[in-house]
Formats: structure tokens, C-alpha cells, sequence
């Protein structure tokens, strides 16, 4: 039973990191642009106008995301209360998968919103 109660805890994880590093990247968008903390991409640390607005967009979705992958992910466990360790784990290590590859996967949707904001060189279009 302890095990479930640890899944459980795992895999809430990646939403609840998305939801609070959403909202710090959405509302405190780090002062200048750097390659240690933000959202660093080539399209993103253009200027501070890609910087910033790179930072809205991407900390906008994973705050939506957050909230969308929070609340299945604790349901998923519900019926699996009972169930062997190795039965839990299979179905942690599935969830956190789908997770990661949502959290990699919105890399695309804000590449995509700089790419038509903003020119090559980062000028607004």
C-alpha cells in the first residue's frame, strides 16, 4: 500500500512541477537572457522581445497542461489501489512516460507561435 502512496507521488509530480514552473515562467519571466534558466531555444534568446514572449507562451501551456494531466493522473491510480507493486509500477512508469512526452511535446506548439510573432532575426512581424 505504501508503494501506491509513492506512485501516487511520483506522478503527480511532473503536473505539479508543469503547473508551478508554468506560472514562474508565465508571471516572472527571468530579467535577461541567459543559458542557465528559461525556456532556451536559438528562436527564444533572439532578443528580450522573443525572451519574453517565449516565456508567456510556453508557461501559459504547461499551466493548461498542468491542470489537464493533474487530475487523470491521480484517477488513474484510484482503481489499482489494491494491485501488486509490480502492477503499479508498470502503470507509474507508463504515466510518467506519457507525461515527459507531453512536457517535451509542447516545445512544438511555442516554436511555432515565435515562428509566426517573429521574424528570423527576431523582429516582431
Amino acid at each position: 500500500m505504501w508503494y501506491w502512496w509513492f506512485m501516487l507521488i511520483c506522478d503527480l509530480l511532473v503536473p505539479v512541477t508543469m503547473l508551478i514552473a508554468g506560472r514562474m515562467m508565465w508571471k516572472h519571466c527571468p530579467k535577461s537572457i541567459n543559458g542557465i534558466i528559461g525556456y532556451r531555444t536559438t528562436r527564444s534568446m533572439k532578443n528580450m522581445d522573443t525572451w519574453k514572449f517565449a516565456h508567456d507562451y510556453c508557461g501559459r501551456l504547461w499551466w493548461k497542461l498542468g491542470v489537464i494531466m493533474l487530475i487523470p493522473s491521480a484517477l488513474i491510480h484510484i482503481p489499482f489501489y489494491q494491485s501488486n507493486e509490480k502492477t503499479i509500477g508498470i502503470i507509474g512508469g507508463i504515466l510518467i512516460t506519457i507525461q515527459c512526452i507531453v512536457l517535451i511535446i509542447s516545445i512544438i506548439p511555442t516554436e511555432s507561435a515565435l515562428k509566426r510573432t517573429f521574424n528570423d532575426d527576431g523582429t516582431k512581424r
